[in-house]
Formats: C-alpha cells, structure tokens, sequence
C-alpha cells in the first residue's frame, strides 16, 4: 500500500504581476493544439510559441524565453529528453514539464535526470495540467500518482531506505514538526498548502523541509516521500 499522491496543485494561481510563459512541444499538432486550448482557459498562463521537435524547441526558447516548457518526450529527430538536457543548461533555462503517452519507469528516471520538474502523462486532466505549471513555478516538482510510484520502485531498490527499521530510524530524528511536514510532503501537498496546513508562512516551511532533506540524505521531495513510505508499518522493504 502506498501513501503517495500526486503533488496537489494550489486551487489559485500564485501571486504574480505577468502571466506564466509557456511553450508547448509536440510532433502531433492535434496534441498541441489540445494542449495550447486547455492552457488558454487559463487567466494567469500565456503560451508564448510551439515546437514539433527538440531542435525547434531549443530554437523557440532561445526566441521566447518561456516560463515554462511543456515537452513531449518521443518525437522524431531530436527527443524530449535530450531537448530538455539542453535547455535547462541555457542561460535562461525554463522550467520542463515532461510529458508522455506511455506509462514507463525508465520515462520517468530519464526525464528528471535530463533536468524536469515535472512528469505527467497526456490523459492528465486539464486541470493537473494547468496546476503542474502552476506548481513548479512555486518551486515545487510535480509528478503523476504513478511517475511517483516508478520512482519509489526505482529509487527504493539498493537505496538507503531499504530497510524499514532504517528509514524509522532516520525519521526517528526529526523534530515533531519536521516530521509533520515529512508527512504531509508524503502526502503530495506543496509548501504552500503544507503551510495553510500547518499554519506556517512558506518562509517557515522551507526551513524545516530543508533540516528534514538533509536529516534524511534527500536529494529531492521524492527522497523524502520514499523514506515516510518505508518508515510506515507494512511499508515496502527490499
């Protein structure tokens, strides 16, 4: 059984005096299309251009200079995964939302380490896609309940927490607090919500998210989720 959910989108756009400049990238320009209609009902979103491969995508960017870039990571010529390399390297690197057709743990391993924030597949609802944008330009990254679970599997196996006694342990040295937040990053919930939740500022939330990455050896909010997930009574153990 697994506590993970997916990252939970603020139910309002953030606080910000221009749109969310976005580019969408797709070699199926019915998909595009789709994509750019859903992004438009949105007040605070703009999208800036398209693409149909890498080499365009990193050739609009260059021109454009999104916010944000939605990309698809199967097309011909160059994919989404070397495109997505590439631009979070630029000199002004967006932020890359991956997106896909088919559900695959190797998709999603590939995609955060090439450098994107976010995963999702392309029967997401228009409203997760929306707040997946939203989300990661509050800081946050942003995956499907099952990109999260691909990279529980993934990053469970050989890692520090294989060992339920292990990761109890390690939680075992967090504050009260800490821990409440450990949980409720478990849960999904960005900092924002986190904060409401808890009654912190986000300021307040950042600090205790980072005392618990570094009690726990997290890179990243998955880290932390992995190691509540192990901790748990029944959690996983390999």
């Amino acid at each position: 059984m697994t506590y993970i959910r997916e990252v939970t989108a603020d139910p309002e756009p953030p606080p910000r005096t221009a749109p969310i400049r976005v580019l969408v990238v797709d070699d199926d320009p019915y998909s595009r299309a789709g994509i750019r209609a859903i992004l438009q009902q949105a007040p605070d979103l703009e999208v800036v251009g398209e693409a149909a491969d890498g080499a365009e995508a990193i050739d609009r960017a260059a021109a454009h200079f999104p916010d944000v870039v939605i990309m698809d990571i199967r097309m011909p010529g160059m994919d989404g995964i070397t495109a997505t390399a590439a631009l979070v390297n630029a000199v002004r690197p967006p932020l890359v939302v991956a997106l896909t057709s088919f559900d695959s743990e190797d998709a999603v391993f590939r995609a955060l380490e090439a450098g994107a924030v976010g995963f999702l597949l392309k029967d997401t609802p228009p409203a997760d896609l929306v707040g997946a944008i939203r989300t990661v330009m509050a800081g946050d990254a942003f995956l499907s309940p099952r990109a999260t679970l691909h990279l529980i599997r993934r990053f469970g196996v050989g890692g520090r927490f294989t060992v339920q006694h292990d990761a109890q342990r390690l939680l075992g040295t967090l504050t009260e607090r800490e821990r409440e937040v450990a949980e409720l990053v478990a849960e999904g919930l960005t900092n924002r919500l986190i904060a409401d939740r808890l009654f912190l500022s986000e300021a307040t939330v950042k600090v205790h998210l980072g005392r618990v990455m570094l009690k726990l050896a997290a890179d990243t909010r998955v880290g932390v989720a992995i190691a509540v997930e192990r901790a748990r009574p029944g959690g996983r153990r390999r």
